[in-house]
């Protein structure tokens, strides 16, 4: 059971590794875990586009069936977010998902979330790996059912609800990414009254050859379509649809903390509230919030915690510069598909690339980026411990004014741009992130951060 390890967002894997008789043994530990935390209610199961993952996920409806429990699935591969609603909206134990999200098709995961749609915190992973055990299942007789249910119309209702929103006249261009929110996003843009084009909108379970992650270099074809069909807007997924991306005309990418800022400032137009930001995410939404005279809280890297920090302070919104944001009444759960209807309706109400310049305007210019390098697990913890003793004054020649130790080392500097450097809570790397006021700027910090960051590993 050493090969099963949980991370920041459940356990990953190659198919080497992530086998079907390691999967029953986590599925028999969230069956354990939820009978001896008292739940009766039914479990959902839910999987990604992968080729293995319907298998996958008919072997954990079997065990946790085997347990007593009642069990639902979709009827195909669906998003994750629209998972978490489904425990909310159903009143479920909690659910298990199949999903590597934008990891290569070799790889494939897991993860549980709870009955409160959120993702799982360390107490619950960890009471979780404490129970992994070989499957114990109950006489056939005293087995729990296993039934498919539509997941995507009580998802899709209750995001037109929220993000009520006329989209007629708009144009978006969709890109799948091959992968769960095929026939989910787009629909529920077009529900909306937005024109559609989707491109990768077809099933491939080996993501067109590349992962489906929605990053700038992936992101080369919805560029171009925006363009060529003179869109509004472009909208992609990552391979489970937790995750989202934009393109606009003039900026072809979005930056995701740019997006942030602006989904921010367009909810703020008609509501009120705190946002929830990360360590990594940009300062841009501080200065929003300022001037609106809202707070912004700080969390470290990972959804799980800006979900936390999203119950505790009542937030409108909260997000990373990955990609994954949630907003106030709804599941706190990152969800790309909800977000792709909010890009669209701030861009309804004002273009996205006249917004964006005008948060920029008012509030100051914004580059930030970030850079990875290479470091084993087992290093991790010493690289960081090495790194305290190792802080200087002064980065790049400008002055240290405070070092945040929230997660890893965030050094503020005196000029209002940033430094940090923290573990990879999913890869084998050291992440150094920057953000200033020029790409010059960044660039510059980001090789500070490299000459700091390298000697150690």
């Amino acid at each position: 059971m050493d090969e099963i390890s949980f991370g920041t967002d459940g356990w990953r894997a190659t198919l080497d590794t992530f086998t079907d008789d390691r999967l029953r043994i986590v599925g028999q530990a969230v069956a354990d875990y939820l009978s001896e935390e008292g739940y009766d209610a039914p479990v959902f199961v839910g999987y990604d586009a992968r080729e293995s993952s319907p298998g996958f996920a008919e072997s954990l409806a079997e065990v946790l069936a085997g347990n007593g429990f009642d069990v639902l699935l979709p009827d195909r591969d669906r998003p994750t977010p629209l998972v978490a609603y489904a425990i909310v909206d159903r009143d479920l134990s909690g659910a298990m998902m199949v999903t590597a999200s934008h990891n290569p098709a070799e790889y494939n995961g897991v993860k549980f979330i709870p009955a409160d749609g959120a993702p799982a915190l360390p107490e619950v992973t960890e009471a979780i790996v404490e129970r992994l055990a070989e499957p114990d299942l109950l006489p056939e007789a005293e087995r729990g059912t296993i039934e498919e249910v539509d997941i995507v119309t009580p998802h899709a209702e209750h995001a037109r609800e929220l993000v009520d929103a006329d989209l007629s006249g708009l144009t978006v261009v969709y890109d799948a990414m091959h992968g769960s929110g095929r026939g989910v996003t787009d629909a529920l843009l077009e529900s909306a009254g937005a024109e559609v084009i989707s491109i990768r909108d077809e099933q491939d379970p080996d993501f067109g050859g590349s992962p489906p992650e929605p990053s700038a270099e992936n992101l080369e074809r919805l560029v171009e379509t925006v363009r060529e069909e003179d869109a509004d807007l472009g909208v992609a997924n990552d391979g489970d649809s937790d995750r989202v991306a934009f393109v606009t005309p003039e900026r072809g990418h979005l930056d995701e903390n740019l997006f942030f800022a602006a989904a921010y400032d367009y909810l703020l137009e008609s509501d009120s509230g705190p946002a929830i930001r990360t360590v990594s995410t940009t300062f841009l939404i501080d200065r929003i919030a300022e001037a609106h005279g809202e707070e912004v809280f700080e969390t470290p890297v990972g959804f799980k915690w800006v979900a936390d920090a999203m119950k505790e302070h009542d937030a409108l919104m909260g997000g990373e510069e990955s990609g994954g944001f949630s907003v106030r009444g709804h599941v706190r759960e990152k969800d790309g598909v909800l977000m792709g209807l909010l890009g669209a309706a701030a861009t309804a109400a004002e273009p996205m690339d006249e917004r964006v310049d005008r948060l920029l305007d008012e509030h100051g210019d914004i580059v930030a980026d970030k850079i990875g390098l290479e470091c084993p697990d087992s290093e991790k913890e010493r690289v960081i411990e090495d790194l305290d003793d190792e802080l200087p004054e002064q980065v790049a020649g400008r002055d240290i004014a405070k070092v945040v130790t929230l997660d890893g080392f965030k050094l503020l500097l005196e000029d209002g741009s940033w430094l940090l450097v923290r573990p990879s809570g999913t890869e084998p790397m050291m992440r150094v992130y920057a953000e200033a006021s020029s790409r010059e700027d960044v660039d510059t910090l980001l090789e500070a951060g490299r000459e700091l960051v390298e000697p150690l590993i």
